[in-house]
């Protein structure tokens, strides 16, 4: 055994699936010809077709769900920091006990 598995960047698996879609040549002759199993190969190209229309979606809707989780992580902080500083005062006026 090599012991190490192959890593492969998501440039590399998306030129390879983007060259078993175009179809130009077999799946195993791009397999042999960039190293790794036909079944990797294919795999890659499912992917890549099934996750395609990600690609067209409509750019506002990402950057507001994006937005939304920027949103709510800084309120989960503020939150956090309101019970610290709410602990704090509890704690100094003597209502904790």
């Amino acid at each position: 055994m090599s012991g190490k598995r192959r890593a492969f960047t998501a440039a590399f698996k998306a030129k390879v699936a983007l060259e078993a879609i175009k179809g130009q040549r077999t799946l195993a002759e791009i397999a042999q010809h960039y190293q790794v199993h036909p079944n990797q190969v294919s795999t890659w190209k499912g992917e890549a077709v099934d996750h395609l229309s990600a690609a067209f979606e409509d750019g506002r809707r990402r950057r507001e769900a994006v937005d939304d989780t920027a949103l709510r992580d800084h309120l989960y902080q503020q939150i956090g920091q309101l019970k610290v500083e709410l602990d704090w005062l509890k704690k100094g006026s003597g209502l904790v006990g």
